[in-house]
């Protein structure tokens, strides 16, 4: 294992922060993996299960089986992981520039496209590694004015090279789910199988530049724009792994999810051994376009009547909005039928919050896709 510090750029005189990163695997490994964890600072599930990875992947390096290099960053935010305001953690957005911490990496595809046209020919993995050259080219150029900046642009130049990149996150109760693409399903629904996933979100371009996009966007984008004149593969597949919700922090489901990991990455082909069966897929996957972020319509005390996890009906009741002054109850309802995955950890609701989010089988909701 090598440990690599990756320093940060300093925001004020007397304040440092760093990337760590773990580098498991031989020196001349056949791939490589890229995961991180708790990217949103308040999301804790991720790093507890990248601690148990550690310990499972220093004995599976010992033991010669690892065939990828495989990179772990458990802190990937050490910024928001400080941004605690009277006892509350605040990690998902910077305070100072109100930026999602997982929004707005950065977009290089077209430097990388106009750098190899000339360069690129009829051999897919020519065509590869002229790509990955570029890109890391590219990033290595970039220059960070700020201290976010210059954190999003260390975890980009440790991952744009990878064969797989996994981040892992949670939502705040939910059940657990992954979000790729279309043309990662094939690859990643193993990884569903083990994880087990309640929910699988599927989009090209959700919108918003977030960091597994920023990886997988670049080489569709390639494909768009060569696919006609040259054979470009998809070099690169990401996943957010979305480990249920904030609350669940614990060694027992950290060593279930860790072992899932294991096995995805030994069925993947990294990790050498005899993968162990797949297990049935929860819920089929579906698109991004299909989920719907369920409104209340008014604010109060927000009863919920439905489960994460639970597969609702068109029109079912997902909660109650109760104002105790006078005394009105607003029913809360889905308009589609779907699997409520996630829902909200407040019980104050405001006029407008989304309080829940369900997966529909149909898409009907374009361009900007994410939550905030």
């Amino acid at each position: 294992m090598r440990h690599q510090i990756h320093d940060l750029l300093s925001p004020l005189p007397g304040t440092a922060r760093q990337i760590h990163s773990f580098h498991y695997g031989p020196t001349s490994a056949q791939g490589k993996i890229y995961i991180q964890s708790s990217l949103h600072a308040d999301e804790m599930p991720g790093m507890l299960v990248a601690w148990h990875l550690k310990q499972r992947l220093a004995e599976l390096e010992a033991s010669g089986r690892l065939r990828s290099e495989i990179v772990l960053v458990p802190v990937a935010n050490p910024v928001g992981l400080e941004q605690v305001l009277m006892d509350v953690p605040l990690g998902r957005y910077e305070l100072e520039s109100g930026q999602n911490f997982n929004r707005w990496f950065v977009d290089v595809s077209e430097a990388v496209g106009n750098e190899i046209e000339a360069q690129l020919g009829d051999d897919p993995q020519r065509n590869l590694g002229l790509i990955r050259d570029s890109l890391r080219n590219a990033l290595a150029r970039q220059t960070a004015s700020t201290q976010l900046q210059s954190q999003r642009l260390t975890l980009q130049r440790l991952a744009c090279d990878a064969d797989m990149v996994l981040d892992l996150h949670c939502d705040f109760e939910a059940v657990a789910h992954l979000y790729t693409t279309p043309e990662a399903w094939p690859q990643v629904e193993p990884l569903a199988r083990y994880i087990g996933a309640e929910a699988s979100l599927l989009a090209t371009d959700s919108g918003g530049q977030s960091f597994d996009e920023c990886f997988t966007l670049l080489w569709w984008q390639l494909k768009e724009r060569f696919g006609e004149r040259f054979d470009i593969p998809l070099g690169s597949f990401s996943v957010t792994v979305e480990l249920r919700g904030q609350g669940d922090v614990n060694h027992p489901l950290a060593s279930l999810d860790c072992q899932a990991l294991i096995d995805y990455l030994i069925h993947f082909g990294a990790i050498a051994g005899e993968p162990a069966p797949l297990p049935e897929l929860p819920y089929p996957a579906t698109p991004l376009a299909g989920v719907e972020p369920v409104e209340t319509p008014v604010g109060g005390l927000l009863v919920f009547t439905a489960l994460p996890g639970e597969y609702l009906e068109a029109g079912q009741l997902i909660a109650e909005i109760i104002d105790p002054i006078n005394d009105r109850v607003t029913p809360v309802h889905c308009t589609a039928a779907g699997l409520m995955y996630a829902r909200s950890l407040r019980r104050m609701a405001t006029a407008g919050m989304v309080i829940a989010h369900v997966a529909g089988a149909e898409a009907y909701r374009s361009g900007y896709l994410l939550s905030p």
